[in-house]
């Protein structure tokens, strides 16, 4: 009996021996827990239990050097699902509604349903469907009211003014990342920093009520204001679009100008331009902005640096130098042609400027090297070339120099003239306005200031980068390349009332199997205005012209016509006593921009072409929302202002708006139909009092209006615009 009980006892200690060790081991286990890993623990609880919920930071707006808007931030619609939350449904509703969310999203947003479907049905807590999608498609998701689904207000770039300045500006990805251009460039500046919502969510997902929430604001990215003038960029590309509309288009075409006094570039535009608000639309090569990141030999325009060089080395002279040209140069056993057909003799440095002349410019390059060895190369290095500017855009080229260790006599000799030379139009346009500075080259740019608010957090101040010819030696080479817009080449630059240096250039474009491609040119002009102390730089590159490919005839009047704008515009008046080179009695009338910004797109047409101008319209809507160039500004008498009219979306492409014709006399209604590409059947004369479709109708291109006319009261005379 006593030994049953011993074992008893036994057995009870035994199991409070467990208990104890069991009760310790979990003591112990909770001190680590509470003490060792809390903290750990802790913070896993919690980011298990709270949700970040981004808030995207503005980012900074893009203006132009007059505060005038070209990339903002507006907000879009993101559509996103919450899986969890059809998960939470009854098991025999979750198929039917993974099925009926995915299925109307992809109808919405045009998207394969098996993509969504796999979305829907994930195990992410939230996933993406699409980002920033239309206003359109938005509602009609809301109005369907799906399960789970979200709609995300996000920002994203937009750009009013469509295609004005995009190789400028660039593009923004659906990140609101900066993806080439201004945009790239600037990526630090511009894009802010996001901000966050923290708030807490059950197991299921879903938002705990009561609980609290933490709003961390975002801090909006910088502002940046460009150089670039909207009205002058709008004068340049105009004239691109018209050379592109042309008979003969060349492949492309570029302007870029710039004032030679503080290195800001007022306008830089590319013919083959695209539309940022859709540039993942657009391939490379549209994008690519060959005025920074290609290169091209500039045949005669690099002339003037040529001449410059001597001049500053004392190797030719204005008074005393004479050149004589048989029709060819010999240079080493090689023979390089003049470009003209009739020798042009002897000539003085002013006439074998002004001719152009290749002989000329062979003894000329060759008198530099005949006073000290790699004296030429130290000047074209000394002015920019073979070296980036450091200009605010990505991808710039450094241009082709060869090798100077491989460079003979011929070689130096074409350099001269032009040819042998790769350079960037940014680099040339550089180089001639160091010319029109008195020497002294300056850093170009395309940023005026960075404002945070009201704080300036950058403002522009000219940039020296070094003085490559003496004041007298840059005052010397403007007055003789006026001679050149004057009697020479560059005639078609010719401005009444300034006095215009300049200089063409007709170069043959390098093939990639080596030597020139036949049939190849790039034309080119390069002015400076007024000529004795100039205030701006033009160049025009056409690339490829086809017909006529001299730069006297294809790139000369493109200047001609935005720098009679730009003057205008600019106030820039008329010198009393300028050697224009233009007979007197020539027709250069001006006129001043009416505003016509929110009046009717009729109403608006017939002011313009009563005030003198020619019309062209984008857009479908009723009322005009913008127009360049802007009201005020004085533009040449038949120059063409661009309207934008109410809705210019990809899906109203091709699309016009009926204006309201009633009470219009019947050259206006002829007028503003024609304009807007639309057809007139016309019943009676006089004034319209019934038109078909109405007013208001949108309608394809082309289509018929018809309009009824009624006699006006004998007393009034009509007289057609």
């Amino acid at each position: 009996m006593a030994a049953v009980k011993l074992g008893i006892r036994r057995k009870i200690a035994l199991i409070l021996g467990l208990f104890l060790l069991a009760f310790f081991l979990v003591i112990v286990k909770l001190g680590i827990v509470q003490i060792i890993q809390g903290e750990e623990l802790q913070a896993r609880a919690d980011d298990w239990r709270t949700r970040d919920v981004s808030v995207d930071a503005a980012r900074g707006t893009i203006y132009d050097r007059n505060g005038g808007k070209l990339a903002i931030s507006i907000t879009a619609d993101s559509v996103a699902v919450r899986p969890s939350e059809i998960k939470a449904l009854p098991e025999e509703e979750q198929e039917i509604e993974a099925d009926k969310t995915a299925r109307t999203l992809a109808n919405i947003l045009d998207l394969d349903y098996q993509t969504v479907y796999d979305k829907v049905t994930s195990d992410q807590s939230y996933v993406y469907i699409a980002r920033k999608i239309d206003f359109e498609l938005a509602e009609q998701i809301r109005e369907a009211d799906l399960t789970g689904v979200e709609l995300e207000e996000e920002t994203q770039r937009y750009y009013p003014k469509g295609t004005l300045a995009a190789h400028i500006l660039g593009g923004a990805g659906v990140d609101n990342q900066g993806l080439s251009g201004i945009e790239y460039e600037l990526e630090d500046l511009l894009v802010g920093e996001d901000g966050r919502i923290v708030g807490e969510y059950d197991a299921n997902d879903n938002p705990i009520p009561q609980a609290e929430y933490e709003y961390i604001s975002p801090q909006d990215g910088y502002d940046v204001y460009l150089t670039i003038d909207e009205n002058i960029q709008y004068f340049c590309e105009r004239e691109l679009a018209n050379l592109m509309e042309s008979e003969f288009p060349p492949k492309n075409a570029g302007i870029i100008i710039m004032d030679p006094n503080t290195g800001e570039i007022l306008a830089m535009a590319v013919a083959n331009t695209y539309d940022p608000n859709n540039y993942t639309d657009y391939d490379s090569s549209v994008v690519r902005n060959f005025l920074v990141n290609d290169s091209y030999e500039p045949g005669s325009t690099f002339k003037i640096i040529t001449t410059a060089v001597a001049l500053e080395e004392g190797t030719v002279s204005e008074d005393s130098s004479s050149f004589y040209c048989p029709g060819y140069a010999m240079v080493a056993g090689s023979r390089i042609g003049c470009w003209a057909s009739t020798p042009h003799g002897t000539q003085t440095l002013a006439e074998a400027v002004q001719n152009s002349c290749n002989p000329a410019f062979v003894a000329i390059g060759q008198s530099i090297e005949a006073k000290e060895d790699g004296l030429f190369y130290k000047y074209i290095n000394a002015f920019g070339f073979g070296q980036t500017t450091g200009i605010e855009l990505n991808g710039e080229s450094s241009g082709i120099l060869q090798d100077e260790a491989n460079v003979n006599q011929v070689e130096i000799s074409t350099i001269a003239m032009g040819q042998g030379i790769s350079v960037t139009p940014i680099q040339m346009i550089t180089a001639v306005s160091a010319i029109a500075n008195d020497g002294v080259l300056l850093k170009p740019t395309l940023v005026s200031k960075v404002m945070d608010g009201d704080t300036v957090v950058y403002e522009h101040q000219p940039e020296e980068v070094r003085l490559v010819v003496s004041a007298e030696t840059a005052a010397t080479v403007r007055e003789l390349i006026v001679n050149v817009v004057t009697n020479g080449s560059g005639t078609q630059a010719a401005i009444e009332g300034y006095t215009i240096g300049g200089k063409t250039g007709t170069a043959q474009k390098a093939s990639e199997t080596g030597g020139y491609a036949p049939g190849k040119y790039v034309a080119s002009f390069v002015g400076m205005v007024p000529a004795d102390d100039p205030e701006l730089v033009c160049l025009v590159v056409v690339d490829e012209p086809s017909g006529v490919y001299y730069g006297s005839q294809t790139a000369a009047p493109i200047f001609h016509s935005v720098m009679s704008d730009t003057l205008r515009y600019l106030g820039i008046d008329p010198e009393v006593d300028a050697n224009d080179g233009i007979e007197d009695g020539e027709d250069n009338l001006s006129e001043t921009v009416p505003s016509v910004v929110n009046l009717s797109v009729a109403d608006a047409i017939t002011n313009l072409q009563q005030a003198g101008f020619n019309v062209k319209l984008s857009g479908s809507g009723n009322t005009v929302t913008s127009q360049q160039p802007a009201a005020g500004v004085t533009a040449k008498s038949g120059s063409t202002v661009l309207l934008t009219a109410g809705d210019d979306s990809e899906e109203n492409e091709g699309m016009v708006t009926v204006p309201d014709l009633r009470g219009k006399r019947f050259a206006e209604v002829a007028n503003i139909l024609s304009v807007l590409g639309l057809s007139l059947s016309a019943e009676g004369s006089g004034v319209a009092y019934s038109q078909s479709p109405d007013y208001g109708a949108v309608v394809p291109s082309g289509t018929t209006i018809s309009v009824k006319f009624e006699d006006e009261d004998d007393s009034i005379t009509v007289i057609a615009p």
